[in-house]
């Protein structure tokens, strides 16, 4: 049951989806291996809650119902050491944490152009433009493949 949304809106689901896939983003931007699911369940486990690998999947794809689950989400922001304020969208820090989270995933973006740039030294201008502006947009697009557009 999906509403029509007007330009630019974002459901929760999608939104919640963003907040995941950026997290999961950062712990390999930071120069870590992705986390699994089965990573983050027996994170979660560890805490006494339960994640299935379903719930999981339409979670970070922002499909299907909305995680309303306090304990879940507090658990996940546990799980990725950040404020549970983040997953639960109280007050400003949400907003604060998403934009360093943004931050640390551009400085990632930054690291690859560089090294492109060095290990392509005869690569004309051009190509290196080409090169940064697909990094950039790999960077905007959720797993799922929509587009989210640039932070607002």
């Amino acid at each position: 049951m999906s509403a029509a949304r007007g330009a630019g809106e974002v459901s929760p689901q999608l939104e919640l989806a963003r907040k995941l896939n950026l997290l999961l983003d950062v712990v390999v931007a930071e120069g870590n291996t992705p986390y699994t699911y089965r990573q983050i369940e027996a994170g979660l486990n560890e805490r006494g809650l339960t994640l299935s690998r379903a719930r999981w999947a339409y979670m970070i794809t922002g499909e299907g119902p909305l995680v309303t689950d306090q304990a879940l989400l507090t658990g996940i922001a546990e799980f990725f050491r950040i404020p549970p304020e983040y997953m639960l969208g109280d007050g400003d820090l949400p907003e604060r944490v998403d934009a360093q989270l943004e931050f640390v995933k551009s400085l990632r973006v930054q690291r690859v152009v560089s090294f492109a740039a060095r290990m392509l030294g005869d690569v004309s201008p051009e190509t290196l433009r080409s090169i940064t502006e697909l990094l950039e947009t790999e960077t905007m697009e959720p797993a799922d493949g929509s587009t989210s557009g640039p932070p607002a």
